[in-house]
């Protein structure tokens, strides 16, 4: 059953985007834990932000603290980001070159067209839909933001859910299909065949 197959390769495609996040978390705890425990630097930034200070060392020590509270939530931002990036690019080189990510390679499963103009656009709405809006509701969550944050995560189900519940009624063509101009079928069908049961979604 394609649908079947469809889903069982999305499962694949996002335990790797998973896989990502936890190599991003990890670089980013690294770098947090750099910033932090660098003392020579700290030392440096907290003399000059007390003799600047005129003698407000209250004010010099908050100033000390959010700086590094902008540093800590910039490499936050940015493993998001890169996150996002590498999802895209993962999913657009995929389609792009073989015609099938490594899930839907693994199930049997192709798309087609192949055409640059057809990728590009999947992978964008593929890319959104998986990560980039939660992705976005995560950085305003730590911006300090939370009703934007709440608003944008419940945009981030809706979009999924958009995207994906269109593979279990007639046409089974996702979101990332109608817009893209794709289909999904069987590697062995023939190119020019219909797709019967095809199974759109990321």
């Amino acid at each position: 059953m394609l649908t079947l197959r469809r889903i069982t390769a999305w499962f694949i495609d996002f335990a790797l985007v998973i896989g990502a996040a936890a190599l991003l978390a990890v670089l980013t705890f690294h770098r947090i834990t750099a910033l932090v425990t660098d003392i020579p630097s700290l030392a440096t930034k907290g003399g000059l932000d007390l003799l600047t200070s005129r003698g407000d060392v209250v004010d010099a020590s908050e100033h000390l603290g959010l700086s590094l509270w902008n540093s800590v939530v910039l490499d936050v931002e940015e493993a998001f980001g890169a996150l996002v990036i590498a999802t895209f690019l993962y999913q657009w080189a995929c389609l792009a070159l073989l015609g099938r990510t490594l899930g839907k390679g693994l199930l049997g499963l192709r798309v087609t067209p192949r055409l640059s103009r057809h990728t590009l656009r999947r992978a964008a709405v593929t890319t959104a839909a998986d990560v980039a809006v939660y992705a976005l509701a995560c950085v305003l969550l730590v911006e300090g933001h939370f009703l934007a944050s709440l608003l944008v995560w419940a945009v981030a189900m809706m979009l999924f859910l958009v995207n994906a519940l269109p593979v279990f009624f007639p046409g089974r063509r996702s979101l990332a299909d109608r817009l893209a101009g794709t289909c999904v079928e069987g590697a062995l069908q023939r190119a020019g065949a219909t797709p019967t049961g095809s199974v759109p979604q990321g």
